[in-house]
């Protein structure tokens, strides 16, 4: 079955970095464009950044020149590398696989103290 398993979460002080990881599994993941999308505690689920089948890559503009986007479509897995991180980038990471359907992961806490 379809899996999408993140990884790579935790505690960081503001001006640090992590690097999210999004393992999948049961679908032809070159096929899908891969996305990580966070959501603060009560606020909505944003889009982070997408990387399309294409290759073209976007961001919210909140991370752009922070965060870079990658995948890996031999390893399946696609990464988010996360630099400056501040306080208000405290949130619960999902990824994401798109194409005629989507699927979703379970979510990795991010918390940046300041």
């Amino acid at each position: 079955q379809v899996q999408l398993v993140e990884s790579g979460g935790g505690l960081v002080q503001a001006g640090g970095s992590l690097r999210l990881s999004c393992a999948a599994s049961g679908f032809t993941f070159s096929t899908y464009s891969m996305s990580w999308y966070r959501q603060a505690p009560g606020e909505e689920r944003e889009l982070v950044a997408v990387s399309s089948v294409g290759g073209s890559i976007n961001y919210a503009d909140s991370v752009k020149g922070r965060f870079t986007i990658s995948r890996d479509n031999v390893k399946r897995t696609v990464y988010l590398q996360m630099n400056s991180l501040k306080p208000e980038d405290t949130a619960v990471y999902y990824c994401k696989a798109t194409s005629l359907g989507a699927y979703w992961g379970q979510g990795t806490q991010v918390t940046v103290s300041g």
